[in-house]
């Protein structure tokens, strides 16, 4: 395994310090420098907006840490089986799922997570824009390799809207519900979209890009006119900002849970989580799809992920793409 750089290990050290302070002599051994070399890397993360207070005879403590992501910080204490094997921080880029598979398409190895402050393509589903002003939100992507055929890639959507589920009630307390096939709601509004891209041959996936866009800060004057859905942040939602560093770990801890249920015991489990979430399920709803509107109420989701909708005529419906809204 990967030893981890110096300022990923002493943020570790102050999130698992028991009284807040971690002494330079811990830190002196936990890396295997001097004290000299100690004090060089205190100075850095103070230079990157740490604030750390050196008390004598106690030792050093973490005041306050900057709401940036940068990997040392994400890595640090983690804790993940195999979602973060190394996170790449990049202040703009057209797209992370493009970018996320350049690096799929290079080799690289499953678990690498790209986070950008910004981007410039930014993309939904359909290929529709997604709004990714600087600095505010999350978005992210996630590089998997499962061994699992094309058939059962598109059921690793539901898991992303698991855990961003997940993530929203631990990190907020917050309860979001989900919307078929790749939203995630709060109060009846967007506050997350899912985009996943596969590259696979007809038997074999060679990699899932998970794709995601959480709006954590944004501010009500900061959403397009234009949007095709009432949009909301976790900042609107619950009245108060959202620690970006908190959110990211805390997805990447239930990416990471989800991802080993999905393949130790299949994607039922995951689906079952999801159904759970949808507060659609058993309500009458529009389906728009290929500019035809099909009414109904919504019976579920079938086992590959199609959303069932019965009409009143009593026939059951498959859906494979559409939106679907409350009728």
């Amino acid at each position: 395994m990967k030893k981890p750089a110096p300022r990923e290990t002493i943020l570790s050290l102050f999130n698992q310090a028991v009284n807040g302070f971690v002494s330079g002599a811990q830190i002196s051994a936990e890396l295997g420098v001097s004290r000299t070399a100690v004090w060089k890397h205190i100075r850095s993360l103070r230079q990157a907006g740490y604030k750390i207070d050196a008390i004598p005879s106690r030792g050093y403590q973490l005041v306050q840490a900057p709401d940036i992501l940068v990997p040392e910080a994400i890595l640090a204490g983690l804790g993940c089986r195999r979602v973060g094997s190394r996170v790449c921080c990049l202040d703009v880029t057209d797209s992370t799922n493009l970018q996320a598979c350049r690096f799929g398409d290079d080799g690289e190895s499953e678990g690498l997570v790209v986070i950008a402050e910004q981007q410039r393509s930014g993309k939904g589903r359909m290929g529709r824009y997604w709004e990714s002003p600087a600095g505010v939100n999350l978005y992210i992507s996630i590089l998997l390799r499962p061994a699992i055929l094309p058939f059962d890639a598109p059921k690793l959507t539901f898991l992303s809207a698991v855990a961003v589920c997940r993530a929203i009630l631990s990190v907020t307390g917050l309860q979001a519900s989900v919307k078929w096939p790749n939203d995630v709601l709060l109060q009846g509004k967007k506050v997350a979209g899912l985009l996943n891209e596969m590259s696979a041959e007809t038997d074999r996936v060679h990699y899932v890009v998970l794709g995601i866009g959480v709006n954590l800060n944004m501010q009500e004057d900061q959403f397009p006119d234009n949007l095709r859905y009432p949009a909301t942040s976790l900042a609107i939602a619950g009245d108060r900002p959202v620690s970006r560093l908190d959110f990211t770990r805390a997805l990447l801890r239930e990416i990471d849970a989800w991802y080993q249920i999905f393949l130790q015991q299949g994607s039922e489990p995951v689906l079952d989580a999801w159904v759970q979430l949808c507060d659609m399920t058993g309500k009458a709803v529009r389906v728009d799809c290929n500019e035809v509107q099909i009414e109904g109420v919504m019976a579920g989701i079938a086992e590959d992920g199609a959303l069932l909708v019965r009409t009143a005529t009593g026939k059951m419906e498959r859906f494979y793409a559409g939106d679907v809204r409350p009728a």
